[in-house]
């Protein structure tokens, strides 16, 4: 059945540079296993020890930070291809900061932490990939986080909606994308109330910066919207 997937993997950060058809015989080294979760089910809750990386096949994983008083933050949306958990397997205790949980009926890979950064008794060359490319994720994960906190620590509703939509846009590298979340998972995201959220995108769509329907975003006036930021 993991054959069924094997576009995807190949498509996640971890696998990058890895050759189809060296695929399978990796993906024996490491002593995966295949879970689906339903709709609204966690993958594990903050506190939980993790000792698996894992990756999404299908659907979509909400990554959730709640503080002590019960709040809950999104903090990212991972959909096919995306990794989670290699942050916290890096750690001493591998305590999960933050809770996993499926928004629709989604299937995952597990691998076990230690069959990622050690090389497998048979000695492959493109194992040693495999490592390189997990110290690269951990980088790009620091550097995603580094825009959470950029996105929170703004006050401006629009300026958060404009920082938002133009790292969107540069991730895509299109002035048309759409987006993951929904208007109240995209609100819980940005930390701002949706009712205040959605009249600020209706007066962006009046004043000509983005155009949108649904989670089907364009940007019209990137200078305008980068001006947004110096307010």
């Amino acid at each position: 059945m993991i054959k069924r997937y094997a576009e995807c993997l190949l498509q996640s950060a971890l696998f990058r540079q890895i050759k189809e058809e060296e695929l399978e015989k990796l993906l024996s080294c490491l002593a995966f296993k295949m879970v689906t979760y339903e709709a609204e089910e966690y993958l594990f809750h903050a506190g939980d020890e993790v000792g698996h990386i894992g990756i999404v096949l299908e659907g979509c994983i909400e990554i959730i930070k709640e503080n002590i008083a019960g709040e809950r933050h999104i903090i990212a949306f991972l959909e096919a291809s995306h990794m989670f958990g290699e942050s916290v397997v890096c750690t001493s205790k591998r305590i999960a900061p933050v809770s996993t949980k499926a928004r629709e009926k989604t299937t995952v890979i597990l691998i076990p932490y230690k069959y990622v950064i050690e090389n497998c008794s048979n000695g492959c060359s493109f194992h040693t990939q495999l490592i390189h490319n997990m110290l690269r994720v951990l980088g790009d994960k620091n550097e995603m986080l580094n825009i959470k906190m950029e996105l929170l620590l703004l006050k401006g509703m629009r300026e958060k909606l404009a920082t938002y939509l133009l790292k969107e846009a540069q991730r895509s590298g299109k002035l048309a994308f759409n987006i993951t979340p929904n208007r109240e998972a995209l609100a819980e995201f940005l930390n701002v109330s949706r009712p205040s959220m959605c009249r600020e995108l209706a007066r962006m769509k009046e004043d000509n910066l983005i155009d949108f329907y649904k989670n089907s975003f364009k940007l019209l006036d990137i200078e305008a919207l980068k001006k947004c930021l110096n307010h």
